[in-house]
């Protein structure tokens, strides 16, 4: 008998914003709607099937309750709640709702944060020696291969789904990122890498699984720019791995949380002002 190939899905988001400057060329990082962090933040679901059934369940029960039938984001025109699950944009009740069935989504969830005043930083360093400008999506790129690097060879298949960008969809851009971990990872590990990966962009309300990333994204989003632990802590054990880069205290590859050492309120760096 044949064995059963084994296919891994991987889905993909990110949370805050690249904004460094406003059109004055000022540093705006942490004013009102711009971010102190940028994240991507990939999830791999024990069962994608039965995660999708509870999600959609605890949905349809939702637009039923009477308690939000008058909230903004539980009509259908508005293309909320009414549509998909997304944290920022979902009632506080709602939410609620959703971060108790997060635990038992059977979630693998891996993380990659950049400081942005540390981007900045990069920035201004290019500037100053005639280089080429920082681009968002090098950066977005070079996120996405760190946090591919040593997930790629588990399975005998791989797809991984990325949530629609702002921007134009790049899969070719996304595509090269993808074969630079694998390059990263032979180099590293001295093994072939030669498992097939395919890649798509959709939009979040066509996977449940961009949905799930995007509420455990917000929590961690949380986490460090408000020092809120309160959503990231009963969901801690679901985080596998998460890679501050900007963190240098203790070695230049940045830290790295998993669940030997897990990331807690006292141990993370405070972000500077």
């Amino acid at each position: 008998m044949t064995a059963q190939k084994k296919i891994r899905y991987y889905y993909v988001d990110e949370s805050g914003d690249l904004t460094l400057y406003n059109k004055k060329g000022q540093i705006i990082i942490g004013k009102p709607g711009v971010s102190k962090v940028f994240m991507i933040g990939v999830v791999r679901l024990k069962d994608p099937i039965l995660a999708k059934q509870k999600l959609e369940d605890l949905r349809t029960s939702l637009l039923l309750d009477a308690r939000f039938k008058d909230i903004p984001s539980m009509q259908p025109e508005a293309k909320k709640t009414a549509l998909l699950f997304h944290a920022k944009n979902d009632h506080p009740e709602v939410r609620q709702e959703v971060f108790k069935i997060l635990p038992t989504l059977g979630a693998k969830v891996q993380i990659v944060v950049r400081r942005k005043l540390e981007l900045a930083d990069m920035a201004k360093f290019l500037k100053e020696f005639d280089e080429e400008k920082l681009q968002n999506g090098e950066i977005y790129d070079e996120l996405v291969t760190s946090l591919f690097t040593n997930m790629l060879h588990q399975a005998d298949e791989n797809k991984i789904i990325f949530a629609r960008l702002k921007e134009a969809e790049r899969r070719e851009a996304l595509a090269k990122a993808i074969r630079e971990a694998k390059n990263r990872f032979e180099k590293q590990w001295k093994k072939g890498h030669d498992k097939p990966t395919t890649i798509d962009v959709k939009e979040s309300s066509q996977e449940i699984g961009l949905q799930v990333i995007d509420y455990y994204l917000w929590a961690l989003q949380r986490l460090y720019q408000k020092n809120d632990d309160s959503f990231f802590t009963p969901l801690c054990q679901d985080y596998s791995l998460i890679l501050d880069l900007d963190d240098k205290r203790k070695y230049r590859s940045g830290r790295w949380y998993c669940k030997r050492d897990p990331l807690t309120l006292e141990k993370l760096k405070p972000l500077v002002s």
